[in-house]
């Protein structure tokens, strides 16, 4: 259902509020350079510290600014099941094409527990979930036993995970399990390109909110089949993917984004801080060896 550069969008911040003027430019600035869809409110958007009634806001500026050209998953995770339910009926009114649903964080459900979350959120809601692993954020790891008996318990409507767990052989895990045709996306820049060689069909990605256009490069180098060509980019990017975690994510996005637009502000939000001077060079020099700056 989804494939290519599918930037985790960062949401503007000016004064201490959502800057919608910043958002709407950031998301046709993305569209036009070829990313393939949106994630509003994820981790890079720094979901864990808006308000219910910012990330609503958020969710239907995305929405509204992609006008269709590009499907929406709205980042709907909570660590309170009727909370991330919430998310999701608000985005499945306003337009979204699927929720991203993290596994709950800080409450670190077992595996059963992880069953009954996204089960009572796939009985009581018809927006279609992406699962989403990142267990070095979570603690909780959604392991490839309970992912394939999600998937085949709710196959309509559990139609893909982005995996941020680091271990390329999920993607092998899943495909044994689940079937060759069920969409993997990597959760991790750095990862994308083997990611995609063990069958993942695209990357939800940092990098690609400042480098929308190198990124959807790759991917269509990729999918053709041009390992020449996806080398030469993925050098380019490489530093880049690093330097987007020298500080707490997002502040180094921000600042590559504040580097590369003067109309987005680097600012986030506490207990964030902006990057700090070793993290500005880093991000400084791995867009010049991008050749984005």
């Amino acid at each position: 259902m989804f494939s290519g550069s599918i930037p985790a969008l960062a949401t503007p911040f000016r004064d201490g509020s959502f800057d919608e003027a910043a958002f709407r430019k950031l998301v046709d600035w993305q569209i036009e350079n070829g990313s393939k869809g949106l994630v509003p409110c994820g981790t890079t958007g720094e979901a864990s510290t808006i308000s219910n009634a910012e990330h609503h806001r958020v969710i239907e500026v995305c929405i509204e600014q992609a006008a269709g050209r590009v499907p929406v998953i709205a980042g709907c995770g909570s660590n309170d099941t009727r909370n991330a339910l919430l998310h999701m009926q608000f985005a499945k009114k306003a337009g979204a094409a699927a929720g991203l649903c993290v596994a709950p964080y800080y409450n670190r459900p077992s595996q059963s527990g992880l069953i009954a979350h996204f089960s009572h959120l796939a009985e009581n809601s018809d927006l279609p979930i992406v699962l989403y692993n990142v267990p070095s954020r979570t603690v909780t790891d959604i392991e490839d036993e309970t992912v394939c008996e999600l998937v085949n318990k709710y196959p309509d409507r559990i139609i893909a995970i982005k995996d941020a767990s680091g271990d390329l052989s999920r993607v092998a895990d899943h495909r044994m399990g689940i079937g060759r045709d069920f969409c993997q996306l990597s959760g991790n820049d750095e990862l994308w390109l083997p990611h995609s060689a063990a069958g993942g069909s695209g990357c939800i990605s940092v990098t690609a909110n400042v480098a929308p256009k190198l990124c959807a490069e790759f991917h269509e180098a990729i999918a053709a089949a041009d390992l020449i060509k996806a080398r030469e980019i993925n050098d380019r990017l490489f530093p880049l993917h690093y330097a987007m975690f020298s500080d707490a994510s997002p502040a180094p996005v921000k600042y590559a984004l504040s580097r590369v637009h003067d109309w987005f502000s680097e600012d986030v939000r506490l207990p964030l801080c902006n990057a700090s001077e070793a993290s500005r060079k880093q991000v400084d020099e791995a867009l010049e060896h991008a050749g984005l700056i």
